[in-house]
């Protein structure tokens, strides 16, 4: 049995790298596509079995990312004025840096340039009150009619 993805997916291209069998009559036996079995091949020639192993689909970069310059220059201006993202926002624009009030707040947070607000902690003050002789515990009461009996004494009546 395989130990990793990696060794299961060089049983699969082993056939082919002995010449054992065509890509086309794997790909018909094996369930996986025709184009992972190409991609597996081409991985395992340039960095062999380690070229097998599954990697990250994250992308490494970021075409829409900040120029590390901007940040610099605004952790720069709030360093020295101690400005809000707003205004800053109108000093980079005044510069000529056109930017986002949001990316610069972002920035700024990222950076731990923004303030820490304290919320106030309420305190309750529970009094008790002192309670009178019958306030606690409370009855109802029902009035039931008597019957007079043979006897000579009274029933009540349920």
């Amino acid at each position: 049995m395989p130990k990793s993805t990696a060794e299961e997916k060089y049983r699969w291209i082993k056939p082919i790298l002995d010449k054992n069998i065509s890509i086309k009559d794997m790909s018909e036996i094996c369930p996986f596509s025709k184009r992972a079995i190409k991609y597996w091949l081409a991985h395992f020639r340039n960095n062999g079995l380690p070229g097998l192993e599954n990697q990250s689909t994250r992308p490494k970069t970021n075409p829409y990312e900040t120029p590390i310059r901007i940040k610099e220059r605004i952790i720069e201006l709030r360093n020295e004025h101690n400005k809000c993202a707003f205004k800053l926002a109108d000093d980079l624009n005044q510069e000529g840096i056109k930017i986002n009030v949001r990316t610069i707040g972002k920035i700024l947070k990222v950076n731990g340039l923004t303030r820490k607000y304290r919320t106030r902690k309420i305190n309750y003050k529970y009094i008790r009150i002192p309670l009178k002789v019958g306030e606690l515990v409370e009855m109802d009461i029902k009035s039931c009619p008597l019957v007079p009996c043979m006897a000579g004494g009274m029933y009540l009546i349920e």
